[in-house]
């Protein structure tokens, strides 16, 4: 209890007033005055007194309104009342602490009592103040814990999963990474190989310009001299098909580096196109949409030092999102529209000074409303139905930007007009040399 507690004392009879401020002033508090219930209210809410010492009979609202409105105003409701009454009926002192008193004295005060009682009442006051505030306190912190919990362990799954997705993309390129290189290099000696027989076979020809009947018919047959023409070609086209997928499976053992716990120099192009390789399918005709147009707008980067597997989530987390924003569009317009608006998503990079890169993804799908965008970033916020989303995938990737490599990620969106998602992070991380 704090003897600079402010009492509000409210009673219509000035004898009454001075008797109850030279008692309280003696017992070192400091007091209020007010004459009616009406006057009480108002300096209760002004003063907000510690605790209130009220009248019963008083002109106009009488101490039991009074205290009706005090309990009832959210400003005063928890300050501690003792009502003061010449009255002895039971009943009346009832109905006061069903109103919400904590206490009675009545008229002509004994002054010890009066100081007793108060005393009482305000060490209760302030000591059921401290173990609200200790509540509220444990509570948040509780919360806070319960929240972070849930966040860790949501963060835990995800990262098992895409260590999950890494380690199998890692194994199927492995795996196709074996045969494919055998047939690639064979393919070269297949060239050279059938070179050699279409030559001789152009010296056949050369040295015996009229074969025998049979050789003749066969030759028309199988149509010897297209087959000569195509072989060359479609060799040719095989060594093209063969490289695509070597660029591919170099791709996929890119994206699987996603357990890496090391900060390495790399080249920030390579991961978007290893995510995109993981997408690709996404992007060919849906059922409710055609198909995606992929706008590379790439500037030249340096290598930057960063976790590249988050750094590879992060564009898949976003990515995901743009094509989501997409097909949700898509639902939502007529074929002709579709095509009047054809769905795209645009990858810009820059530099935007000495020390730090953009990665920008926009896409023209739905937007997202303006009353949503605060709460992106949060975890466990989403929009989209049950058994779509977690939540999480922004909330992270927030996180593995902001926190894992110091940088920034931001959002602007209209409504019906396209969703931009802006990447800033640092060339170089401090410790690390440059």
């Amino acid at each position: 209890m704090d003897n600079s507690d402010l009492i509000l004392v409210v009673d219509d009879t000035p004898a009454n007033l001075a008797i109850l401020s030279e008692a309280l002033n003696d017992a070192d508090f400091e007091v209020a005055i007010a004459t009616d219930g009406e006057l009480a209210i108002s300096q209760a809410k002004l003063s907000l007194p510690s605790l209130i010492l009220l009248d019963v009979m008083m002109p106009g609202i009488d101490g039991f309104e009074t205290c009706r409105r005090l309990k009832g105003s959210k400003v005063t409701k928890n300050i501690p009342i003792i009502f003061m009454t010449a009255l002895s009926d039971s009943i009346d002192k009832v109905k006061g602490l069903s109103l919400g008193a904590v206490d009675y004295v009545t008229k002509p005060f004994q002054e010890a009592e009066l100081i007793a009682r108060v005393r009482t009442q305000l060490k209760l006051y302030h000591l059921t103040e401290h173990l609200e505030h200790q509540v509220a306190e444990r509570t948040a912190e509780v919360e806070q814990a319960l929240q972070q919990l849930q966040l860790s362990q949501v963060q835990l799954v995800q990262s098992e999963k895409m260590a999950a997705l890494g380690k199998l993309v890692a194994g199927v390129a492995h795996e196709i990474n074996n045969p494919l290189n055998f047939i690639h290099a064979n393919l070269n000696h297949m060239e050279e190989y059938t070179q050699i027989f279409l030559n001789f076979i152009e010296l056949y020809q050369k040295n015996y310009p009229n074969p025998v009947d049979d050789i003749q018919e066969q030759a028309e047959d199988v149509n010897l001299s297209f087959i000569r023409s195509d072989v060359i070609k479609i060799l040719a086209s095989m060594k093209i098909g063969t490289k695509r997928i070597r660029e591919i499976v170099l791709s996929l053992r890119n994206f699987s580096r996603i357990d890496e716990a090391e900060f390495k120099a790399v080249d920030i192009h390579e991961g978007i196109e290893s995510t995109l390789i993981v997408l690709q399918h996404h992007f060919k005709v849906q059922p409710k949409g055609p198909e995606i147009q992929l706008i590379r707008e790439y500037d030249k980067l340096p290598l930057v030092e960063c976790y590249s597997g988050l750094l590879n989530q992060v564009f898949m987390n976003i990515l995901a999102n743009a094509i989501d924003s997409l097909e949700e569009a898509n639902a939502k317009l007529a074929d002709q529209q579709i095509q009047d608006r054809p769905n795209k998503i645009i990858i810009r990079t820059s530099i935007i000074d000495t020390e730090s890169v953009q990665i920008m993804v926009i896409d023209n799908g739905c937007g997202i409303p303006e009353n949503i965008r605060p709460y992106i970033f949060d975890p466990f916020f989403t929009t989209k139905p049950v058994g779509k989303g977690t939540g999480m995938g922004l909330s992270i990737s927030y996180q593995i930007i902001t926190e894992k490599h110091k940088g920034q990620l931001k959002c602007f969106s209209e409504v019906g007009q396209e969703t931009k998602f802006v990447i800033q992070i640092p060339i170089h991380q401090s410790g690390l040399p440059k």
